[in-house]
């Protein structure tokens, strides 16, 4: 017995010391993948927050440090009250569309239908597609000469409708084509969420005479929390960011009716030559769909506990 111990304690320390050495390894395997986030996404971050505070033109080599010129620069503009309310229009009405459309879309593709294979992948198919692209498809739509709606306008109307250069419609048009493009990521996720829902939970509501109804808000809608945690801070963050579809349709016009503050930043870049008050728009940017994601992540996050 006395020489059976030493002998565990050897062999354990050799299996200590086989999975530190794995373990190390597997460590490694991070080493490029941090060092692409290093190189790629967090020096540039530092580097535009170093640019905001010059006066860079973006392609000049000397530029001047102006300090917090250009944050309280973005204070007095008269066009950021309407680009960042277009930015929550983009974000907030695409996130709720989508969630409300996809649920749908999932509840009805969940039952028995010879065609749902296919019904999911046409719905779906949109989101492989480049927003630019999609963007592209739906202007010829929307476009005021010989758009395809205005054609068909022009049978009830004299005039065609300039539906892309009025103020009051472009923004919702532009969140119509977000949500129709990316609808598809909120029906897979509550697909998901519908088929990890045991079967027994249902046969017990129906057992107690729960309709349908009862059914989906004693049983499916609490259980689909996570799902709708995921799928609404995804949207969230991504109309938030929306950018290549804006371009597309109206180039944030007219003026800046319907610009975002990505769409905003390149045009400031690009259009206007500033550089540094672009990266400061990119920070505030950065901060506000930091501040909504976090705070939509905690209060769902509560919501699946309480439910």
């Amino acid at each position: 017995m006395s020489e059976t111990k030493p002998s565990i304690r050897r062999t354990r320390a050799a299996a200590g010391r086989r999975a530190a050495r794995r373990d190390a390894w597997v460590n490694l395997m991070y080493v490029p993948a941090l060092l692409l986030f290093l190189v790629f996404i967090f020096y540039p971050f530092l580097r535009g927050i170093q640019i905001s505070f010059t006066n860079w033109d973006g392609y000049n080599q000397h530029y001047n440090w102006i300090g917090l010129e250009n944050y309280s620069r973005i204070f007095r503009d008269p066009d950021m009250g309407k680009i960042v309310r277009n930015t929550a229009v983009y974000g907030i009405g695409s996130a709720v569309l989508q969630n409300l459309i996809g649920l749908l879309y999932a509840l009805f593709l969940s039952q028995s239908i010879r065609t749902r294979g296919l019904v999911r992948t046409v719905i779906y198919l949109p989101v492989i597609i480049s927003g630019l692209i999609m963007g592209y498809i739906w202007y010829f739509f929307f476009q005021y000469d010989g758009g395809a709606i205005n054609d068909i306008l022009l049978l009830f109307a004299n005039e065609p409708a300039n539906l892309l250069g009025n103020p009051n419609a472009n923004v919702w048009i532009i969140t119509f084509v977000n949500t129709y493009q990316y609808l598809g990521i909120a029906m897979v996720l509550f697909l998901a969420g519908l088929q990890s829902i045991p079967r027994d939970y249902y046969e017990a509501a129906t057992i107690d005479g729960a309709g349908v109804w009862t059914r989906f808000a004693r049983v499916t809608w609490p259980l689909l929390a996570p799902a709708f945690t995921v799928s609404m801070v995804l949207n969230l963050t991504g109309g938030l960011k929306l950018f290549e579809v804006i371009v597309a349709m109206t180039n944030s016009g007219p003026g800046y009716a319907s610009a975002s503050m990505s769409s905003f930043m390149y045009l400031l870049y690009f259009g206007r030559e500033d550089a540094g008050y672009a990266a400061t728009v990119g920070i505030l940017m950065f901060v506000l769909i930091s501040i909504v994601s976090l705070v939509a992540l905690v209060w769902l996050r509560r919501r699946e506990v309480q439910t």
